[in-house]
């Protein structure tokens, strides 16, 4: 609907995907010339958050395993999959704000269940199975293509593998974190199930907020004739939102505002007559 546009800005999921693995570049360099303990100091663990090391409840997710390539890759496959469709929903501001959630989420869960033990949290994997949950909760039905082994092709619908997800994480989780077995999968189970109530409660009582603390309006109706003498009286009261649709200029900044707003907030943060001003710029360029 634009004739001109600016530059366009680097998507806030190409930024992810590219700190992640500038992350894992840096831990290999590390590694291997300046063995300082990377992990150790910007890792999650019981002792650091006792120590006030908060900021690691966020950067653990940027590391991992650096003898572990192929774990790092599927996590950016998976962020660029499903981040792709979640990211126009939620706009980058919600995205980038729900992906820090999840890490945090699954953190405080992994260090309930970890908090007298010596150990060390590091990976994406909570707000990557964030993710998949949120993509499942908004296109349960869509049929997708999942390359077993990298060699089988397989078609399955995003809820199914939200329900293989979660029942995997919590045998997991009561099976080895709880009883204390050795896991076969090498997984944080807790971590991954506070990444995915994290998902599941952004999208069943945040998404559609409008994340103020306004009340909710009242549900006692006035009388009408109350209504009338209350509008009659109000002085200066705001005119009706309307755009003249004559006028190519005042409506080209308005759609402009608009788009503005979806790029940032995300389509589902448009008002009523925001969307009313978008139908009638299409059907205006669609006359021309």
């Amino acid at each position: 609907m634009r004739d001109s546009y600016e530059k366009r800005r680097t998507s806030i999921l190409t930024w992810l995907i590219s700190s992640i693995a500038a992350a894992f570049l840096v831990q290999n360099v590390f590694a291997h010339y300046f063995p300082i303990g990377l992990e150790w100091r910007l890792g999650l663990t019981p002792a650091g958050i006792r120590e006030g090391h908060v900021w690691t409840l966020l950067t653990y997710g940027f590391l991992h395993s650096t003898d572990n390539l192929l774990q790092v890759i599927c996590y950016l496959l998976v962020i660029y999959f499903a981040g792709r469709d979640v990211l126009p929903i939620l706009g980058n501001r919600r995205f980038i704000a729900f992906y820090a959630a999840a890490l945090v989420a699954g953190g405080c869960a992994w260090l309930a269940f970890h908090w007298g033990h010596p150990e060390l949290l590091v990976g994406a994997s909570p707000a990557v199975w964030a993710l998949v949950i949120l993509f499942a909760c908004f296109y349960p039905n869509r049929e997708i293509t999942l390359l077993l082994f990298f060699v089988l092709p397989v078609t399955v619908k995003p809820k199914y593998v939200a329900y293989a997800l979660l029942a995997v994480d919590v045998c997991g989780l009561v099976f080895y974190e709880i009883l204390g077995g050795a896991s076969p999968f090498y997984a944080a189970h807790s971590a991954h199930l506070g990444g995915m109530a994290a998902g599941w409660i952004y999208f069943r009582y945040i998404h559609d907020s409008n994340w103020s603390f306004a009340s909710a309006r009242a549900e006692i109706e006035l009388p009408r004739w109350v209504k009338q003498r209350s509008s009659a009286k109000a002085p200066g009261a705001a005119p009706a939102f309307s755009v003249n649709i004559g006028d190519r200029g005042h409506l080209r900044a308005e759609v402009d505002r608009i788009l503005d707003k979806i790029n940032s907030d995300g389509f589902g943060s448009l008002s009523a007559d925001e969307k009313r001003v978008l139908d009638e710029a299409r059907d205006l360029i669609s006359r021309r």
